[in-house]
């Protein structure tokens, strides 16, 4: 079975998750979108993005739209916590773009915030709807640590299980 392993990255979280894709699938080839792999010879695509209001960012998105008809395995890094609504809505706005395609699973870790990102929010009035908070603030520190050695363990059973 020939395997791509094809990402986006803006901070390196996503990278960081695709190479340990790669550590235990050795044989795939290992290509960050921009690059513009060619899809089309390929059995099984592990596809890598990084959450961007709520879906795949802009990068993965032009990768999309080259799939047609392949059978891909979705993984994803984003700020919030992977079992929250946040996460789970944004793998399904990422299979959704994937309609022509069979998704065979779905994966998604936390990953450390870009620290620009976290500076504008810092500076947004109280009553916007992404003004820091307690809580937010929390999920920002609990964040920097990720992807972390146990986000890439776990990623590396998955993907030894996808292949399967």
């Amino acid at each position: 079975m020939k395997i791509l392993i094809a990402y986006s990255s803006k901070t390196g979280n996503t990278r960081k998750v695709a190479e340990a894709i790669h550590a235990e699938l050795p044989k795939a080839e290992l290509i960050d979108v921009k690059n513009s792999p060619d899809p089309s010879s390929y059995d099984l695509i592990f596809l890598g993005c990084w959450i961007d209001k709520g879906t795949a960012d802009a990068e993965a998105q032009k990768f999309i739209k080259k799939l047609d008809g392949k059978r891909i395995a979705i993984f994803s890094t984003l700020g919030a916590y992977p079992d929250s609504d946040h996460a789970i809505k944004s793998l399904e706005n990422i299979a959704t773009l994937l309609s022509s395609c069979t998704v065979v699973d779905r994966w998604i870790c936390q990953g450390a915030i870009d620290p620009k990102l976290i500076a504008w929010m810092s500076e947004l009035p109280g009553e916007h709807p992404h003004s820091p908070d307690d809580a937010r603030r929390k999920r920002w520190k609990d964040a920097q640590s990720h992807p972390d050695k146990q986000d890439f363990e776990n990623v590396r059973a998955w993907a030894a299980k996808v292949v399967v």
